[in-house]
């Protein structure tokens, strides 16, 4: 992962692209989530795939939930691995955004959602061929000191390939999580891993040490100095981000205005996107979403800021959570959106714990924005779509918003 840690998309789709939205990510609440890090992931996360402006993603398909507990079941009593029959059965369904976690993979996602993990600080991606590449890294990590840059292709994790390997998998190996799925001692910060490496025609290895890092989540920055406005950088939407950006908020100058910026936000928990949004709407309607036909709703609490100019950053890369708020704050007239097309990761996974102890996220629904806009396969079109120099201009209208130097 990077600066901020970010996070990634489930199991399924770890042999298709990159990241996204699930509803629950901690079991014992039923919390709503909408994607995974890969801070928690390892610093090592996954990350939304590569996409042109109208190139979204297709709407979610269902893995069928008895079918999945069935075959995890069946397989647990004939002494295999539960976790593997109900991969395979997800991966037979066609849906995208299902995920199976081992016991170790499940925890370390729930840490990571805390902010914290081991790692070395890097985030990947499955790109076409099923090839592993580094999607970002972690400024200050063993990677980034390592001199390994986004963009850098992941061949091997301790001398075994990557290439067409789940991304949950190259992930679980970046941590030392065993193929059991339980935490091995290679997790613990210190421990080497050998990572293959290429660069254009350039091959070569390097060995980090794991270490404990902690995501940034929430960088506000002011780029214009203090006459400028203030920039909030959402990269994850982990435990403690709606609170990072309240506060944020709070100490912004009404007069300069807010850039909240979700280029490249994979998503996380959606009570923490609902938590964000609060800080800017005065309670009211954040989105609507269905579980198995039944139909529920986010509300922002009241008391958010209304009165700061605000202008939204996206792109291909925001995702899930980070799309639920966007289409929030756009439809209830709050900001202006710019940048490029989002992603389109609208579908709602929810957790159940298998027979063997695995945990399978699966699809169950799919969220609307407050105006009833489906985002799944169809993304957030901005209001002024721009591709390089989409922050520039973003700081034109925000002056002519009212806010800016």
């Amino acid at each position: 992962m990077s600066g901020p840690c970010a996070y990634d998309r489930p199991r399924r789709i770890r042999r298709g692209a990159a990241l996204t939205l699930f509803l629950a990510g901690v079991l014992a609440t039923g919390a709503v989530t909408g994607t995974w890090s890969d801070a928690a992931a390892g610093a090592e996360g996954r990350s939304a795939p590569r996409r042109s402006a109208k190139a979204h993603a297709p709407a979610s398909a269902f893995a069928d939930r008895e079918a999945v507990e069935r075959a995890a079941a069946e397989a647990a009593e004939d002494g295999k691995s539960g976790a593997e029959a109900a991969a395979d059965v997800v991966s037979r369904s066609g849906d995208r955004w299902s995920t199976i976690y081992t016991p170790g993979q499940f925890e370390d996602f729930q840490e990571q959602l805390g902010g914290a993990y081991v790692g070395v600080g890097l985030w990947v991606r499955q790109t076409g061929g099923g090839r592993i590449e580094v999607s970002r890294v972690q400024p200050g990590s063993p990677a980034a000191r390592a001199g390994i840059a986004p963009g850098d292709r992941l061949r091997a994790v301790d001398g075994r390939g990557t290439e067409h390997t789940p991304v949950t998998e190259v992930v679980s190996r970046l941590r030392g999580v065993a193929p059991d799925g339980s935490r091995a001692s290679a997790a613990a910060a210190g421990t080497p891993v050998a990572l293959a490496l290429q660069r254009g025609a350039r091959h070569w290895t390097a060995t980090v040490h794991r270490t404990r890092l902690r995501c940034r989540n929430v960088v506000v920055d002011h780029p214009d100095g203090a006459r400028g406005p203030t920039r909030v950088k959402v990269a994850a939407f982990a435990k403690g981000t709606g609170e990072a950006v309240r506060r944020a908020v709070r100490r912004a100058s009404p007069d300069r205005g807010l850039l909240l910026d979700l280029r490249g936000n994979t998503g996380g928990l959606v009570t923490e996107a609902t938590a964000t949004a609060s800080a800017f709407l005065d309670g009211g309607l954040v989105a609507t979403y269905d579980v198995r036909g039944s139909q529920r709703a986010l509300y922002a609490e009241r008391g958010g800021d209304t009165r700061v100019p605000l202008v939204v950053l996206v792109d291909g890369g925001t995702m899930s959570a980070a799309e639920l708020l966007a289409g929030a704050l756009q439809d209830r007239g709050r900001a202006v959106v710019i940048g490029s097309p989002t992603f389109g990761k609208g579908s709602v996974q929810m957790p159940s714990t298998l027979p063997d102890g695995s945990v399978a996220e699966l699809t169950v629904g799919h969220y609307r924005t407050p105006a009833g806009r489906s985002v799944d396969g169809a993304g957030i079109t901005p209001d002024l779509v721009v591709g390089r120099g989409a922050e520039k201009r973003a700081r034109t209208v925000l002056s002519g918003l009212g806010g800016g130097a």
